[in-house]
C-alpha cells in the first residue's frame, strides 16, 4: 500500500468543485501524475498528483478539512 501525502498545509478537497464528482472513487485504476485531490492555500487551489500507478484505494483525510505537510491523504494499493 502507497500513501498520497500532502506536499504543504491547507485545506485538502476530495473533488474540484462543491458538485463535481471526487477526483477518484475506491477501486479505480490511478495513474502517475493523475490528480486525486486539491489542496488551498491562501485562495490558491494545487492539485495533488498520485505519485506511483495503483489502485485507489481510499481517501483517509476528510473531504474539505485541514491537513499538515506530510499527512496522508489518500491510499493506493
Amino acid at each position: 500500500m502507497t500513501d498520497i501525502l500532502s506536499p504543504l498545509p491547507g485545506t485538502f478537497y476530495h473533488k474540484p468543485s462543491p458538485d463535481a464528482a471526487p477526483f477518484k472513487s475506491a477501486g479505480e485504476a490511478v495513474a502517475a501524475e493523475d490528480t486525486i485531490g486539491l489542496i488551498e492555500v491562501m485562495k490558491t487551489f494545487i492539485e495533488v498528483k498520485a505519485e506511483a500507478a495503483g489502485t485507489f484505494a481510499g481517501y483517509v483525510a476528510a473531504d474539505a478539512t485541514p491537513v499538515s505537510a506530510g499527512e496522508t491523504l489518500a491510499k493506493l494499493d
